[in-house]
């Protein structure tokens, strides 16, 4: 499908799924002058919609105005839409904007898991791109973000997806667009390598967060955890090498330890869910593991440990939420 060249600035952003990183990311955009709309959840709109998003850093803050929605037909107007939905509602959400969606729009998923983008464009003929999410955010209330550490993208198309339009100029739009917002935002040229790089960092991080109540730090600072993030970083770049995409064990132990000083203070999505009683992603990430190691015969003994585990926590905390 020939697309129409993206408007160079600024640009009609969506966001659906707007929890943390999605509000985050908008509120970045809008402040640098494009036409933001979230689309949440309604004690979320409600907030936005009154005050705006605050964005929380430290001691200090910001805040912009954007455009907030609960209803998906939002992405009407939009030339991009970030999806940034939870990994276990991508295929639904995917259904749910095909009648909305413009013809000449563009698609980015924001989500962890290395497999969002094909999913969404098994539903979706338009482009769909997929975008590696390194950030440390959480909602410190309706319509405030917490921002914790770093706050970058690396954004590239994935394998099968290449042939919806110019690919490359719609990337290079797409990343000057957040670059000039303040994100960084480099292309790559083998996203499933960026995409199994993030998944290996998660399958370090989430589940023990989750299970030990842990920011990054303090797990970094034990010698026995240490060697658990270490066992399943180990097994997940066996797997991604069995399953094509080569990356170096080494290199991504030493990112482990960097990404823990980096964002020392920040709980993983998957302790955050189950803080608040809600379903984790842990099936696209050490479950995801454990499944694909399954099928490529590589053992995954750590891995499918911990998303056992956390299957287990995620259980009684969801049945305690509802309680």
């Amino acid at each position: 499908m020939t697309q129409p060249a993206l408007p160079i600035a600024p640009c009609d952003v969506a966001v659906l799924g707007a929890g943390a990183v999605g509000s985050y990311f908008g509120a970045k955009l809008a402040r640098a002058g494009h036409a933001v709309t979230l689309i949440g959840r309604p004690v979320h709109v409600a907030a936005i919609e009154r005050d705006g998003v605050h964005v929380l850093q430290g001691d200090t803050g910001w805040q912009v105005r954007v455009r907030a929605a609960v209803d998906v037909a939002a992405v009407r107007d939009a030339d991009i839409v970030l999806v940034t939905v939870k990994t276990p509602d991508t295929t639904a959400s995917a259904h749910a904007l095909a009648p909305h969606l413009r013809r000449d729009a563009r698609v980015v998923s924001l989500q962890n898991g290395v497999d969002n983008a094909a999913r969404i464009g098994a539903v979706l003929p338009q482009p769909v791109y997929a975008a590696v999410v390194y950030v440390g955010t959480h909602m410190d209330g309706p319509g405030r973000v917490r921002h914790t550490g770093r706050g970058d993208l690396v954004i590239g198309v994935p394998r099968g997806l290449a042939a919806r339009g110019d690919a490359a100029a719609d990337l290079q739009r797409i990343a000057a667009m957040f670059e000039a917002a303040g994100v960084r935002c480099p292309i790559a040229p083998d996203i499933e390598a960026a995409l199994w790089t993030k998944l290996t960092l998660n399958c370090a991080f989430n589940a023990i967060s989750a299970l030990g109540d842990a920011r990054y730090g303090r797990m970094a600072a034990s010698a026995s955890v240490r060697t658990v993030m270490e066992e399943a970083v180990q097994e997940t770049v066996a797997v991604a090498r069995a399953d094509g995409v080569m990356l170096d064990a080494g290199a991504l132990v030493a990112a482990t330890w960097a990404l823990a000083d980096a964002m020392a203070q920040q709980y993983s999505s998957t302790a955050q869910d189950i803080q608040r009683g809600k379903p984790t992603e842990i099936d696209a990430l050490n479950g995801l593991v454990a499944a694909r190691g399954a099928e490529l015969g590589v053992a995954t003994p750590v891995n499918r440990t911990l998303h056992a585990l956390v299957k287990l926590r995620e259980s009684a905390a969801v049945a305690d939420a509802k309680a």
